[in-house]
């Protein structure tokens, strides 16, 4: 009988991602694609050096990921880990569902995550692979992680 992976309640990581999660969506030009963009989103938790054990427990508990050290060059800034959520597959079949049966409680957060979806959805749709997809996913990328944040 192999050991048991270390995990945590997934309230937790809800409650955690509230604080310290963030939900990312990356278009880069690409000539390898026909619209001339890419279309990445990530998902990540960064914590202090000391709370790495933590970050694995994460991702023990969501099931995907990794977690590595982010060297910090800042001045008055200490060493951090991340754990990070790339791979499409795993954010569309793993991540965003994991949110939707655990979801998240401050309204920005919420906000953020729901464009996160959005975004999501447009990729499952292939939308990513015109010009108009691209527009519309840019359009909904500038609506994230602002401040203050209105649903489109």
């Amino acid at each position: 009988m192999g050991r048991t992976k270390p995990i945590v309640d997934n309230a937790y990581v809800a409650g955690l991602t509230d604080g310290e999660g963030c939900f990312y969506v990356q278009v880069r030009k690409s000539s390898a694609y026909r619209a001339g963009h890419t279309v990445h989103l990530h998902f990540h938790i960064k914590m202090q050096e000391r709370d790495k054990d933590l970050l694995e427990k994460i991702r023990n508990t969501v099931g995907c990921g990794a977690v590595y050290m982010q060297k910090e060059t800042r001045p008055n800034h200490c060493q951090c880990y991340r754990y990070t959520v790339s791979a499409q597959r795993d954010i569309l079949e793993i991540v965003i569902p994991f949110f939707r049966k655990y979801p998240l409680q401050t309204a920005s957060k919420r906000q953020n995550f729901e464009l996160f979806c959005k975004v999501g959805d447009l990729v499952k749709q292939k939308a990513h692979l015109s010009e108009q997809g691209i527009e519309a996913i840019r359009k909904i990328k500038s609506l994230m992680n602002q401040r203050t944040v209105g649903l489109a």
